[in-house]
């Protein structure tokens, strides 16, 4: 029994400690909301440290895996099969809430005060947004987080390029993977210091949010999107995870999603908890070639969460403005535009203004109309984020169900259900 109780706290003392920091600061900014605030400098240093070690982490984890990657095939299978698993997913999310706006009167008793400073917002067309998305002008764009897309392009581009070398290349391969592994270090000290960081942080977060939870925008909120979010944690993912790996994956998922999920929600940022994902896909047994693959791309263009708030943004402006949100036109469009946002948006904190230009200008909305769904993009983007950040893990281990077939974490395991190491 005592054996057991070791277990136990072993496997969950840091999401333990976790929770009961971000349970304090909670507290703290709900009771005490001027001190809350004066917290945030302690939150901003983890949020910092996070930050600096992302760009390398996400060049040498990826250009290592695809450098080490002898069988190019499976390079294409595990790309192939992680874009059809992200857009599937982002459909379904999509698909979800156009139901849920069209079941419940989202804009009723919404008041919100326009803010004339937003018509200085420069809006940017379709082709713009893509090549903005895809490309950088000069080399040290990509050491920006800002640029993370170029950059995990230019990292696939680049582990392709050393692997093409053959013997020659592995040398470099190694040091490339070693490097990996010294950056993944890094963050594990820095994760000592999460529970006060992310504590600090949803102390400020609390404070500063807490005065609107209580006005108009809180029904929209609470009534659909919230609740909805949750529903789609636990129902959905267990679903994905089910079908990844059984009853034994939804479990092993549910039991290592918590670190990423809260580090995403205080956070507010995909590319922010992208570490914290890997070390998590790694205890679930996912092979290192993926995950150093899929959740890289997936911090930028795994969008679950933000399919959700676009749907939603989408159909608060049709309600506001007099427009239907029914019909099978309006609703494919606002599905595609919302995974088109999504892909834009991921990754940046509170960073959905990309996203919300591109519903104004595929919409026709009037300038007037952005802080309308700024203003509701920023009540949505904590849990929108925290669905994509943690949907990045469910969706690695769909993506090696599908690479590796329906037994794959069985291979992993021993006897006594404990993961082997790699």
């Amino acid at each position: 029994m005592q054996k057991i109780k070791n277990n136990i706290w072993t496997s969950y003392k840091f999401p333990l400690v976790l929770l009961c920091g971000i349970a304090a600061g909670s507290l703290i900014g709900w009771f005490s909301p001027d001190f809350g605030v004066k917290l945030k400098p302690l939150g901003d240093v983890f949020l910092n440290l996070v930050f600096s070690v992302v760009v390398p982490v996400v060049f040498f984890s990826i250009s290592s895996a695809v450098a080490s990657m002898a069988n190019m095939k499976r390079l294409g299978r595990i790309l192939g099969y992680m874009l059809l698993v992200f857009v599937i997913t982002g459909l379904i999310s999509s698909a979800i809430m156009c139901v849920a706006v069209n079941v419940m009167d989202i804009t009723k008793g919404l008041e919100i005060t326009l803010d004339a400073a937003a018509e200085t917002v420069e809006a940017k067309s379709l082709p713009q947004q893509i090549v903005a998305a895809l490309t950088v002008g000069d080399f040290s764009q990509l050491l920006s987080r800002q640029n993370m897309l170029p950059l995990i392009l230019m990292s696939i581009f680049f582990g392709f390029v050393v692997s093409s070398f053959g013997e020659k290349g592995a040398k470099l391969a190694k040091g490339l993977s070693f490097m990996a592994e010294i950056f993944m270090k890094m963050i594990n000290y820095i994760m000592m210091y999460a529970p006060v960081g992310l504590g600090a942080y949803f102390a400020y977060l609390v404070a500063d949010l807490g005065p609107q939870l209580l006005g108009v925008y809180a029904r929209t909120m609470l009534g659909l999107y919230y609740p909805l979010c949750i529903v789609y944690f636990a129902a959905g993912f267990f679903i994905y995870a089910y079908f990844a790996a059984g009853i034994q994956g939804a479990k092993i998922f549910f039991k290592n999603a918590l670190s990423p999920a809260a580090t995403s929600l205080a956070t507010q940022s995909s590319i922010a908890t992208l570490p914290v994902n890997l070390e998590a896909c790694r205890k679930m047994g996912v092979p290192k070639d993926i995950r150093e693959i899929v959740l890289p791309i997936g911090a930028t263009a795994h969008m679950d969460g933000s399919c959700f708030a676009a749907i939603l943004k989408i159909a608060i402006l049709f309600g506001i403005y007099g427009r239907e949100f029914t019909g099978f036109e309006t609703i494919s469009l606002a599905i595609l535009v919302a995974i088109m946002s999504g892909v834009v948006m991921s990754g940046i904190p509170g960073g959905g203004l990309i996203g919300e230009m591109l519903i104004m200008t595929l919409y026709g909305f009037p300038m007037e109309a952005f802080p309308i769904i700024a203003t509701v993009g920023f009540l949505v983007d904590p849990p929108a984020t925290m669905i994509n950040a943690a949907g990045d893990g469910v969706a690695a281990m769909m993506v090696t169900r599908l690479v590796e077939g329906k037994n794959w974490l069985k291979c992993r395991l021993d006897v006594y259900g404990n993961l082997k190491e790699e």
